[in-house]
């Protein structure tokens, strides 16, 4: 399971019964079935800001591709789910943009790759036939999972979800704070950290029942509840 890639030191949790693993990385492990999770890759979110005349950075594309093949050949997982905002706009399916898709669903052909709808999906429309995603509705059962994009209550199974690209910030002595993104767990719903590049994030609110990680260092930490 190792690669010559260096990757951060994930969290082991238990989640419905199941153990998961919190990756720094932005994404969520379940060694039992091999199964990777990422929530929001938001795939030409850059170039789609471009093409309205914002001055945004390129290259975000290529690093999200590039971060989700380091996470592929260390954990070999057997299937990739992505939560919902694939692409992140119809604008984005630029002749580059799908070329580098492509190539790098070629390099991975053999994986079963998954896409629950989002709601930028239903904007951006379905992947390319090519690229071989299977495109489903939430939520989609794994097991004692749902695979969801919006946060959502299910009556039998826990819900693992993306959508609101959570952060939490801790403060320090005097006006000293720190912004990080955040796995978000309730008594029967997770919320992952957005893994794409250029997508921000929303402030979570510590409330009764809920647990969150904070990612940052290279590293994943439950964040202590406030007495």
């Amino acid at each position: 399971m190792q690669s010559g890639t260096s990757l951060g030191q994930p969290l082991a949790m238990q989640c419905a019964g199941e153990t998961l693993w919190l990756l720094p990385e932005h994404a969520l492990w379940w060694p039992a079935e091999r199964v990777l999770w990422v929530a929001d890759v938001h795939l030409g979110k850059a170039a789609t800001y471009r093409a309205l005349g914002q001055p945004v950075p390129a290259g975000t594309t290529q690093e999200n591709l590039a971060r989700l093949s380091a996470l592929l050949a260390h954990y070999r997982p057997a299937q990739l789910v992505f939560l919902g905002d694939f692409l992140h706009a119809a604008q984005a399916k630029t002749a580059s943009l799908l070329a580098e898709l492509a190539s790098w669903r070629e390099r991975h052909a053999a994986l079963h790759c998954v896409l629950v709808r989002g709601n930028h999906d239903s904007r951006a429309g379905d992947p390319p036939l090519s690229l071989n995603i299977q495109v489903v509705d939430e939520p989609w059962p794994m097991g004692p999972f749902a695979a969801c994009h919006h946060p959502q209550s299910d009556a039998t199974r826990y819900v693992l979800s993306g959508h609101l690209h959570p952060a939490l910030t801790l403060r320090g002595k005097g006006h000293d704070h720190l912004r990080l993104a955040c796995f978000s767990f309730d008594e029967r719903c997770a919320v992952l950290p957005a893994f794409g590049e250029f997508t921000g994030g929303w402030r979570v609110q510590p409330q009764p029942g809920r647990t969150l990680y904070a990612v940052g260092g290279h590293a994943v930490w439950r964040v202590p509840a406030r007495r």
